[in-house]
């Protein structure tokens, strides 16, 4: 027999005469009690739900969200030829798009990892799932008269979405430790690269599908409307440090601005984050721009047509969502199992993995502009290397901070490595690589050659910017055990009781 802490017998739910109480304590059977009555149906599909709450489950679902986050984002991107000439704009017009997105959503972060660190982190997780949800299904509405109405729904999904990507790791971060923790949080990473592969595949398929590319942005957000309520039924919000044996002893909560100055003092975590902003600069740059690079490439090889029809070229767009996928997954695995084989040789093994992946990341990422011009394969071949040593370094980048950054502080730490990331990386890269491109154009006469070309020239920025990353990456190894052991210091003086102080 178990008893629900109201008073009320769960029917047929344990064979041994146990007492099981909803925070888990458990005691020798007792005999029924004629007081006891039969749950409700709710009170029966409430005790059924708190089965459910496993940290895998939640780290699941989380993910799961995380996947709709990212595909949601460059769903977009998968059709923006069709974008392009449905509203007869520019390059440099298309990468606002991409930009006015980062802006919103990095200048939302920091609010939400104040919120965050304060509130209930589910709750916030599911309202901004269902705003950008809503957001992106009624953008799909707009004509093509009102170019910045569809501009100005994109800085609102961002808005939605930066929710999510602030306040979703550091849930995981007190579900997991350690080892398990790394794995947990390169899963959660995992879903950025398959998340925008899908996107990609989504709106190709969509699109093609449909005959129409508004039906690119009406299927995201069903899925990511469930995913909300799942959220809301099966992810706890685990105490803060919880995981790290701290969750309720930690004595006093800093103020923001504390928590702020004190994160500008950590090495690790400054020098991280400007490394994430040369990831961010290089993934939004290629995101939006790839597949029309590649495209250009196939008109100037004679094997495709300018896109002058109602529905454009999705191929380059499907293979390289495809690539995104498989790349994704690759290097978020070989860095997880490199991370864990290397810590036996160095405590700063993070870092370096980071930096040394960055490095070679820019060689093939130089190569794909070399060999476009003659050869697809070549091109993707290149693509499909660099984007895997590039994708490498995102969960181990989130496991750093983790290491570097006590609990109470990591929502805002996320957010706000998020912000600068942001401003610094994907925020202009798309519109400064568009704004180049249109640039060179102009000093030519144009042609299709020349469009192929100066696109080109505006991505070889890329490369250089992966190497600064790199950089950044070998600095934060200088520092990054000091910063370790400090963390690791104040959460033993923060869960000290006040009588083991000494005055």
């Amino acid at each position: 027999m178990c008893v629900e802490s109201d008073g009320c017998e769960i029917e047929g739910c344990s064979s041994s005469d146990e007492v099981r109480t909803l925070s888990g304590s458990m005691s020798p059977g007792l005999k029924s009690n004629p007081d006891l009555h039969p749950c409700r149906p709710g009170q029966k599909f409430r005790a059924a739900l708190l089965k459910c709450r496993s940290p895998a489950a939640a780290a699941g679902i989380l993910s799961f969200g995380n996947v709709l986050n990212y595909m949601d984002r460059y769903t977009v991107a998968g059709v923006v030829l069709d974008i392009q000439r449905n509203y007869n704009v520019s390059d440099s017009r298309i990468g606002l798009l991409q930009t006015v997105f980062i802006c919103s959503f990095m200048v939302a972060a920091p609010i939400f990892g104040y919120l965050g660190d304060r509130f209930n982190r589910k709750v916030i997780l599911s309202c901004g799932i269902f705003f950008w949800s809503i957001v992106t299904l009624l953008s799909s509405f707009i004509s093509k008269e009102y170019f910045w109405l569809f501009v100005l729904s994109r800085g609102l999904v961002g808005i939605g979405e930066s929710s999510y990507s602030s306040i979703s790791p550091t849930i995981i971060g007190d579900l997991f430790t350690s080892n398990t923790r790394t794995m947990m949080l390169s899963v959660f990473y995992l879903a950025i690269p398959l998340g925008s592969g899908l996107g990609y595949i989504l709106g190709s398929s969509a699109k093609e599908a449909a005959g129409d590319w508004h039906w690119a942005l009406r299927v995201s957000p069903i899925l990511g409307i469930t995913a909300g309520f799942l959220i809301l039924l099966f992810v706890p919000d685990p105490k803060r440090g919880s995981a790290d044996q701290l969750g309720g002893r930690i004595r006093s909560r800093t103020s923001w601005l504390c928590d702020m100055k004190a994160l500008a003092k950590n090495r690790s975590y400054v020098f991280s984050s400007l490394a994430s902003a040369a990831v961010s600069f290089a993934t939004g740059a290629f995101g939006i721009w790839i597949p029309g690079y590649l495209f250009r490439a196939r008109v100037v090889q004679k094997t495709a047509e300018a896109c002058t029809k109602e529905i454009c070229s999705s191929t380059d767009s499907m293979v390289f969502g495809a690539i995104t996928c498989v790349t994704g997954l690759l290097g978020v695995v070989i860095g997880a199992l490199t991370t864990r084989l290397c810590r036996q040789k160095t405590e700063r093994a993070d870092p370096l993995v980071c930096a040394v992946s960055m490095l070679g990341s820019a060689i093939f990422i130089c190569l794909i502009f070399v060999v476009a011009k003659k050869s697809i394969i070549g091109a993707y071949v290149c693509i499909f290397i660099g984007e895997t040593l590039l994708f490498l370094n995102w969960a181990i980048t989130a496991d750093i901070l983790m290491f570097v950054v006590i609990p109470t502080r990591r929502a805002t730490a996320v957010a706000f490595q998020s912000f600068t990331s942001h401003l610094l990386g994907d925020a202009g890269s798309p519109y400064l690589i568009g704004l180049i491109s249109d640039a060179l154009q102009q000093k030519y006469t144009t042609s299709a050659l020349w469009r192929f070309l100066s696109l080109g020239y505006a991505l070889m920025l890329c490369p250089f910017i992966i190497v600064l990353g790199g950089m950044f990456f070998l600095a934060t190894a200088l520092y990054f055990l000091d910063d370790k052991d400090k963390a690791e210091a104040q959460c033993n003086q923060a869960t000290q009781p006040p009588s083991s102080v000494k005055v």
